[in-house]
């Protein structure tokens, strides 16, 4: 019976992941995965500042911008849009180490209710800004690079990489 119920716990693990990523794509047109100025997709860009002092706010701005003619959507799950209920960054300091993560897991029911989607308008943008340091512990000075790493999730594939430092 303990088998049984493993199984089915993976099972719905592995179906969840995979129809919100499938409802994102039905929900607009399908993305190419090559060069950001296709036509129809949306495009991501994150930016922190260039220098911050250790314990002060880590602001992230993440942008997400439609280059198409027609409206788009996205899932804001794992996207700074619902603030910190997943991990969905990868950080790594200068000796390439994770930074950990601090927040919450959310568990989602599936498939994503329509409110779980954030619409851009045709040749649009929508930005989120959030403070790294209410989900990930950067607390020692030093370099750090930035990744966007739930994209299966949310829709968003084209994602820049950003790199900050933290000073005394």
């Amino acid at each position: 019976m303990r088998n049984q119920l493993i199984t089915l716990a993976a099972c719905l693990s592995v179906f969840s992941f995979t129809a919100c990523k499938n409802t994102q794509k039905a929900a607009t047109t399908p993305s190419a995965t090559t060069a950001p100025s296709t036509a129809e997709e949306l495009v991501t860009t994150m930016s922190v500042p260039e220098k911050v002092k250790v314990g002060s706010p880590i602001m992230l701005k993440f942008t997400v911008n439609n280059n198409s003619g027609k409206e788009l959507q996205f899932c804001k799950w794992h996207t700074p849009f619902e603030k910190f209920m997943n991990s969905y960054f990868d950080i790594q300091d200068s000796k390439g180490e994770a930074v950990m993560y601090k927040g919450i897991m959310a568990k989602r029911i599936m498939p994503p209710p329509a409110e779980a989607y954030i619409k851009v308008p045709a040749k649009g943008k929508v930005s989120s800004e959030i403070d790294l340091l209410t989900g990930y512990r950067i607390t020692a000075p030093g370099t750090y690079k930035l990744t966007y790493q739930d994209s299966g999730m949310s829709g968003l594939t084209k994602v820049n990489e950003v790199t900050f430092t933290v000073t005394e």
